[in-house]
């Protein structure tokens, strides 16, 4: 299923890249929140993942990575999660997934379910094996593999549902 949307770039240099990916941080500390409240939310829905995802496929890499890395840090530093022991590896998933949804959607303008589901595995595949590569863990490197399948589904429909259906502007 895809649709034609209208996909932006937004530079550093433009006030509106702030203010998006401030909108776009605000939804990445408010999720995470309220899926906190689940026993084991966090690790099976990955919050902290969704807004970057649609900030970066709607507004671009700069806005996703403004997003990307503001998110984890304000979220760890306020609420104390995620742990700050977790940080790397969420910020480098984080990263690989705003550059990854930025490329795509200037790549292929168009945000399909295909589309979002490989830049979804994609940034997975390669954060699991930095993570891997970080704490020399390879269970706890595949956690989101084994425990966060509802979290990337959540990204990838979800996801679609933001950009091609509430964001059309």
């Amino acid at each position: 299923m895809q649709t034609t949307i209208r996909l932006h770039s937004l530079p550093f240099s433009s006030p509106a890249t702030y203010f998006v990916a401030l909108a776009f941080i605000a939804g990445n500390i408010f999720l995470p929140q309220l899926v906190h409240l689940i026993p084991q939310g966090g690790i099976i829905w990955l919050p902290i993942y969704f807004f970057t995802l649609a900030g970066a496929y709607k507004y671009g890499w700069r806005v996703g990575l403004l997003t990307a890395i503001a998110s984890p840090v304000v979220n760890s530093l306020l609420f104390g999660m995620p742990h700050a022991a977790a940080l790397p590896a969420i910020l480098l998933k984080s990263a690989l997934l705003a550059v990854g949804a930025g490329y795509a959607a200037s790549h292929f303008k168009k945000a399909s379910l295909t589309l979002l589901a490989l830049v979804v595995l994609s940034y997975q595949v390669v954060g699991t094996l930095g993570e891997w590569i970080m704490k020399g863990d390879f269970f706890l490197a595949c956690q989101d593999f084994r425990l966060g399948i509802p979290g990337m589904l959540l990204q990838i429909l979800g996801g679609w549902l933001v950009i091609n259906r509430l964001m059309r502007r």
